[in-house]
C-alpha cells in the first residue's frame, strides 16, 4: 500500500510539473522587427492594448518616420473613439506612444521580450539570417513569429533552435483596422506556443484563425489566384498591357476591361474593391513575388502561372499606388 501511495504521489508530482511547463506564455513585452507599414501597425495595436513594445529597424530616420506614422494613425483612432472627449483622446495617444520605444539593434533588446514579431522584406535568406542571430540572444521562453504572407514558416523556423517556439502571425493591412490574424502552426510548433499566440491575438482585439503551413495560408491562398484570374480575364488574347487612354500599350482585346471587371466584382459580388484596385493597393511587385514563389513550388498548377501583363508592369516599376501607377494612374 505504501508503495502504491509513493507511486501515486510521484505520478501526481510529474503531472503537476508537466502541467506547469505546458502553461501558456502571457505576452506582455513585444519586439517588432521592421518599421514599415505592417511593423508599425503591429507595434501600434500592441501598445494600444497595454503591451510594452520595442520597434526595431536599421536606421533612426526610418524609426522616426514610423513613429510619426503611428502617431498620425493613433490620432485618427482617437478622433473616432473619443469623439465626445478630446482630452481622453489625447491621453490615449500619449499613453500608447509612451509604450513604444525604438532601437536599431535587435540583438540588444530581445533578451527580455516575450514575443518577437518579424515584419521585414519578403526574402527567405534575410529572414533566416535575422532569426538565426536573434536566436542566440533571446530568452529561452521567447516566441518567434513571422508576419510573412507568402514564405513557408517552416523554412524560416529551421534557421533557429526553437522550432517549437516558432509560428506564423500574419496580420492584414491596415493593421489597426483589419480584425483578422492568421496564426500558422508548423509541424514543430508546440500547442503551448500556438495557444499563446491565439491569446495574444485576442488581446489585441483581433480575431485569430488557425492555419497550416501551406502556400498562402487561408486568405492569400484564395485571394491571389482570384487576382491572377482577373488579370488573365483582362489580358487574354492581347499582346501587351497598359493605359490605352494614354497611348501606352495596345488596345484591349481581352474578355473584359479592367474597369468593367472591377465594377462587376463590386456590384455583383459585394466586394469593397475590384481586383485591379486591390492589386494596385497591395502592390503589383508583392503579387508577382507571391505568384512567382508558388510557381516555383508547383510549376504545373494552372492557378500559379505567371502573367505577362503583370511581369511587364513590374519590370517598368509600375507597382500601383505606391509608385503612382499600376493598372491605374494615381498621379
Amino acid at each position: 500500500m505504501a508503495f502504491v501511495t509513493r507511486q501515486f504521489m510521484r505520478s501526481m508530482s510529474s503531472s503537476s510539473t508537466a502541467s506547469a511547463s505546458a502553461k501558456k506564455i502571457i505576452v506582455k513585452h513585444v519586439t517588432v522587427i521592421g518599421g514599415g507599414l505592417m511593423g508599425a501597425g503591429i507595434a501600434q495595436v500592441a501598445a494600444a492594448t497595454g503591451h510594452t513594445v520595442v520597434l526595431v529597424d536599421q536606421t533612426e530616420d526610418i524609426l522616426a518616420k514610423s513613429k510619426k506614422g503611428i502617431e498620425e494613425s493613433l490620432r485618427k483612432v482617437a478622433k473616432k473613439k473619443f469623439a465626445e472627449n478630446p482630452k481622453a483622446g489625447d491621453e490615449f495617444v500619449e499613453k500608447t506612444l509612451s509604450s513604444i520605444v525604438t532601437s536599431t539593434d535587435a540583438a540588444s533588446v530581445v533578451h527580455s521580450t516575450d514575443l518577437v514579431v518579424e515584419a521585414i522584406v519578403e526574402n527567405l535568406k534575410v529572414k533566416n539570417e535575422l532569426f538565426k542571430r536573434l536566436d542566440k540572444f533571446a530568452a529561452e521562453h521567447t516566441i518567434f513569429a513571422s508576419n510573412t504572407s507568402s514564405l513557408q514558416i517552416t523554412s524560416i523556423a529551421n534557421a533557429t533552435t526553437r522550432q517549437d517556439r516558432f509560428a506564423g502571425l500574419h496580420f492584414f493591412n491596415p493593421v489597426p483596422l483589419m480584425k483578422l490574424v492568421e496564426v500558422i502552426k508548423t509541424p514543430m510548433t508546440s500547442q503551448k506556443t500556438f495557444e499563446s499566440l491565439v491569446d495574444f491575438s485576442k488581446a489585441l482585439g483581433k480575431h485569430p484563425v488557425s492555419c497550416k503551413d501551406t502556400p498562402g495560408f487561408v486568405v492569400n491562398r484564395l485571394l491571389v489566384p482570384y487576382l491572377m484570374e482577373a488579370i488573365r480575364l483582362y489580358e487574354r488574347d492581347f499582346q501587351t498591357c497598359g493605359d490605352s487612354n494614354s497611348g501606352l500599350g495596345f488596345s484591349l482585346k481581352g474578355d473584359a476591361s479592367k474597369e468593367d471587371i472591377d465594377t462587376a466584382m463590386k456590384l455583383g459580388a459585394g466586394y469593397p474593391m475590384g481586383p485591379f484596385e486591390l492589386l494596385d493597393y497591395v502592390g503589383l511587385d508583392t503579387t508577382k513575388f507571391i505568384i512567382d514563389g508558388w510557381h516555383e513550388i508547383d510549376v504545373k498548377n494552372p492557378l500559379y502561372q505567371p502573367s505577362p501583363c503583370l511581369n511587364k508592369l513590374v519590370a517598368e516599376n509600375k507597382f500601383g499606388k505606391k509608385t503612382g501607377e499600376g493598372f491605374y494612374k494615381y498621379k
